[in-house]
């Protein structure tokens, strides 16, 4: 390796971030490159590495969980961003939810202080020389002028879809007098805070959503829109069906007042049982913040207030944070990468991220981990690694660098977040599901720890 070797991070969301760090324990020098606060996105708060733009949870903990895995498969592999999400943790039920303040200040503050990482505040507004190795991780929110020299690099039109992120409201505006903290089935500690509903009041909410005016989509008509299914604006939601809400985020099974009687006499339980409940999750350690769960949506700011305020206990709910909705680019990814996650048109260009077509948080870590440990890994004249495909990081890499090949499509690329059924069949069946995903979860950690010992150090 080259003394004076430096490695191109563009983007310093989650998977450039991820990348960098990967880099400096690899002993590569690094130069990272954020365009904000110079230019900022339309979903973008602060010019911290690592912003959470959208929820603030990691999906649920528990390595028996897809999302849970992923969390653990990078715990295994030393991610920074992961780890991260563990010190700065908030309660979140079964889910790893963090104070998106500290944690991405925790974020900049490590990368800042290495002295192998040079940080340039300032737009990468065109693809860099074919000699320069570079990881980019832009994320679904590319520049414009980024994104134009990337399609004419591939030759292909971006793909694309909405995104949307929930309102964040002040908790000590929150009625308690209707509210009540519980977790659903009462599993663990009460970390929800839950606004319940008669049927009366639900159909009247559901029928404001419908009835009320969206932000128009820049360069897009909203009927024409594309929306990421595992997102999508409650207006949507309220949309599909009178009860698509009760059976998605704002389902009230499990949840449970003390105040509304004894839950073990069957007529008082389904005399008094809320017909819909809205979630609050806890935003901040101090819990002075709290995040409607589920609640992404595209309304103008002036209906956001009316309508969410007629939610029980929300009354006089102060916002903090408005929902908003932004574009995603993603790129044709299976046509362009390499397993290894280099363009296969030029192999010392790297992709990681939500651009690469993966979706979450922690599938945006997974990706800048193995973008970055293989872009040390050329620095050093070292051949790229792939992962396991009974991983769940191998699986998602599989899925973005081999999907047409896999299911015989064109034209159908979508972001696919973690999930088991990415996954090859176990070498027996197993009936129970609970003990199949751990069938899935013991072959995946035994996958990755083998990666472990034969990177070394």
């Amino acid at each position: 390796m080259r003394s004076n070797a430096s490695v191109l991070v563009i983007g310093a969301g989650l998977a450039g971030t991820e990348a960098a760090w990967q880099l400096v324990r690899a002993g590569v020098k690094v130069t990272l490159v954020e365009m904000r606060p110079v230019n900022s996105s339309p979903a973008h708060h602060t010019d911290e590495f690592g912003e959470l733009v959208c929820s603030n949870s990691f999906g649920a903990i528990s390595s028996d969980r897809a999302a849970g895995l992923l969390q653990q498969e990078l715990r295994c592999l030393g991610s920074l961003v992961i780890n991260s999400a563990d010190k700065y943790a908030v309660p979140a039920g079964g889910a790893l939810a963090v104070d998106r303040a500290l944690f991405s200040k925790g974020l900049t503050e490590a990368l800042s202080k290495q002295s192998l990482v040079t940080i340039e505040r300032r737009e990468q507004a065109y693809l860099p020389d074919e000699d320069q190795v570079t990881v980019l991780a832009t994320g679904p929110l590319t520049s414009d002028s980024l994104a134009k020299d990337l399609r004419a690099f591939t030759g292909r039109e971006d793909c694309h879809f909405f995104d949307a992120a929930s309102p964040i409201v002040s908790g000590e505006s929150i009625d308690f007098s209707l509210a009540f903290r519980a977790s659903r089935y009462d599993r663990g500690t009460a970390d929800y805070i839950n606004c319940p509903m008669d049927k009366e009041q639900y159909l009247s909410f559901r029928k404001a959503l419908i009835e009320a005016e969206q932000i128009e989509l820049k360069d897009f008509e909203l009927e024409s829109a594309k929306f990421f299914e595992g997102c999508l604006p409650i207006e949507e939601l309220a949309r599909r069906g009178e009860d698509t809400m009760r059976y998605g985020p704002l389902k009230p099974i499990g949840l449970w007042d003390e105040r509304w009687g004894d839950l073990t006499d069957k007529n008082v339980r389904l005399s008094k049982r809320a017909y819909a409940v809205v979630q609050l999750r806890q935003e901040d350690r101090d819990g002075r913040l709290l995040n409607l769960v589920g609640f992404q949506t595209n309304l103008r700011w002036s209906d956001q207030r009316k309508i969410f305020q007629m939610i029980p206990g929300l009354s006089k709910a102060e916002f903090v944070r408005f929902g908003v909705m932004h574009r995603n680019t993603f790129l044709e990814s299976p046509a362009l990468l390499e397993p290894s996650l280099q363009f296969k048109k030029r192999p010392k260009l790297f992709a990681a991220g939500q651009l690469t077509g993966t979706e979450g948080y922690a599938a945006a870590v997974a990706g800048g981990w193995l973008a970055g440990t293989n872009a040390a890994r050329m620095v050093k004249g070292l051949d790229p690694i792939t992962i396991s495909t009974s991983t769940m990081i191998g699986c998602l890499v599989k899925y973005v660098s081999n999907y047409q090949r896999l299911n015989n499509q064109k034209g159908h690329f979508q972001p696919m977040p973690p999930n088991f059924g990415l996954l090859p069949d176990l070498p027996r069946r197993v009936k129970d599901k609970r003990a199949r995903f751990g069938a899935y979860r013991d072959r995946a950690l035994n996958e990755i720890n083998l990666l472990v010992k034969s990177l070394g150090d």
